[in-house]
């Protein structure tokens, strides 16, 4: 099933790159990409089989990912991480799974993780509150993923959890203008003093130890990946993939353009672009090439009943963290080296170049602290397995 959806996606990356001014335009992934892309079953892809799902190999779905960004890079960052969430819906209480898809398996979930609220415990669950910014693609989803932090009734923090939480219990606010992945729709969400009952919440440190409630029911091999290592691949693939559109655009380009600079000399035959182009491939080849074999080595792992070793998670956030520098300056030299014409509105180029640095700055693209937390195993320190 996995090979009909990448086929289905792959039909519709001439629409998307026609599309992608559009999707700048209205700040948000068009209504119709969204359901074309539902039509392919690209959004079960992660899903639990017993919900209509195909709990297909996560490579499969960042491949489709990879693919996706290459034609409209806002589109592909929303369907990474918008897509990847029926992972994680699964492994919340059989509860909470029913209450998003008991009635409509088709139904669409946003995130904001970083624990900007407040959670307060209360009788058979939460209280929270807070604002999250960059909830990416939240206009076409009817519940949201939020990070928050509880605290106890002295309040002391005691926990960092995960609160899934329905349409009617927050507001989406439009502030997002931005230079770069500018129709992603990334706004913000704001909870005001909502309930949440604890079977609707999922505590990291469960998640640190590639445990949640949900595996009872649903038992794919899947679910027991970490949740670090799937998670920060989706925020990497779709840059990978800007990369790739990149450096299609940029070969097209060069194979036309004549250097007037340079007495008309055909831009396919100088020896010194035909160097860039070869280190910017290998730079995007290595950047998927790591991300896809260590999310195989970890499922190897757990295929064969063995915890995955720490030092194997970290390197998956090294690579991943990497990879995503590594795509970033592919499309850095390919930009510098197509002329003035990659600065014309409407080309890829450009886009990708704006794109790939809006992903950069998101918090899973920290080089320095993955990096040295990879260092500080290696050395023989102690390391905190929840974070990756």
């Amino acid at each position: 099933m996995s090979q009909a959806v990448l086929d289905g996606v792959r039909d519709l990356l001439p629409t998307f790159r026609e599309r992608a001014d559009e999707t700048e335009r209205l700040r948000v992934v068009p209504d119709s990409s969204v359901k074309e892309l539902e039509e392919t079953g690209f959004f079960r892809l992660l899903q639990p089989k017993r919900f209509d799902g195909f709990e297909s190999d996560p490579v499969d779905f960042y491949t489709a990912v990879r693919d996706i960004a290459s034609a409209c890079g806002s589109t592909g960052w929303v369907s990474s991480v918008v897509g990847v969430h029926p992972w994680q819906v699964a492994l919340f209480s059989d509860e909470a799974q029913q209450a998003v898809w008991g009635e409509d398996t088709s139904t669409r979930l946003s995130s904001s993780y970083a624990p900007t609220g407040k959670a307060t415990v209360t009788d058979g669950g939460y209280t929270l509150s807070g604002k999250w910014s960059f909830s990416s693609g939240c206009d076409h989803c009817s519940w949201v993923l939020l990070g928050g932090l509880v605290f106890n009734e002295e309040g002391n923090v005691i926990d960092f959890k995960t609160f899934m939480v329905p349409r009617e219990k927050y507001t989406i606010i439009d502030v997002w203008h931005m230079v770069g992945l500018s129709g992603t729709g990334s706004n913000d969400i704001l909870v005001e003093d909502q309930f949440i009952p604890e079977a609707f919440t999922l505590s990291m440190g469960e998640t640190g130890q590639c445990k949640g409630p949900g595996q009872e029911v649903n038992t794919s091999d899947l679910y027991k990946l970490p949740f670090h290592s799937i998670f920060t691949g989706t925020i990497t693939t779709p840059i990978i993939g800007m990369a790739m559109g990149a450096y299609a655009e940029h070969v097209e380009m060069q194979q036309a353009r004549s250097r007037a600079a340079y007495l008309g000399e055909k831009a396919s035959k100088d020896p010194f672009a035909m160097v860039r182009i070869a280190r910017a491939s290998s730079e995007i080849d290595a950047a998927w090439a790591l991300l896809t074999n260590n999310i195989r080595e970890e499922m190897a792992y757990v295929q064969r009943g063995e915890r995955i070793p720490l030092g194997l998670r970290l390197r998956v956030r090294r690579d991943q963290v990497i990879g995503s520098e590594r795509a970033i300056e592919a499309i850095d030299a390919l930009f510098e080296a197509s002329g003035g014409r990659a600065l014309a509105q409407g080309t890829y180029l450009q886009r990708a170049w704006r794109d790939a640095h809006a992903g950069r700055v998101h918090a899973a693209n920290d080089p320095e602290r993955a990096l040295q937390m990879f260092g500080a195993h290696e050395f023989g320190h102690k390391v905190d397995p929840g974070m990756y």
